[in-house]
């Protein structure tokens, strides 16, 4: 049976589901809160990856195997108009959740070895 941070490693790398990803640089997990919870842990069958349907008790796996959540810092604009347009999409932006872990690496899925659970 695989471990959290190998079913983690493929659903991310799958095509299958929309909610989650790589970020740019591939260092961090990034996840669609609301979508996450209704497309990888709502439903159940053979959808359900990680045999949980709460968010809290995935984040307590992230936690457990040493994930970090990172924030996302954006540079404001001086002008009102930009800034309230810029908050706006901060606002819309703040439902994605950024993961980091040093063994959890687009590039290194080798490193996936080292990645243990507390």
């Amino acid at each position: 049976a695989l471990r959290f941070p190998q079913k983690l490693w493929k659903v991310v790398e799958s095509h299958q589901f929309r909610s989650v990803w790589w970020s740019a640089d591939g260092k961090c997990v990034a996840i669609n809160e609301g979508l996450f919870k209704e497309e990888v842990l709502g439903g159940g069958g053979p959808q359900q990856v990680f045999g949980m349907n709460s968010m809290k008790s995935f984040l307590r796996q992230t936690n457990l195997y040493g994930f970090t959540k990172q924030r996302q810092d954006f540079q404001r604009s001086a002008s009102l108009p930009e800034f309230l347009a810029e908050e706006e999409a901060a606002s819309a932006h703040s439902q994605i959740l950024y993961y980091y872990n040093p063994a959890f690496h687009r590039d290194h899925p080798h490193l996936l070895a080292s990645c243990k659970r507390r």
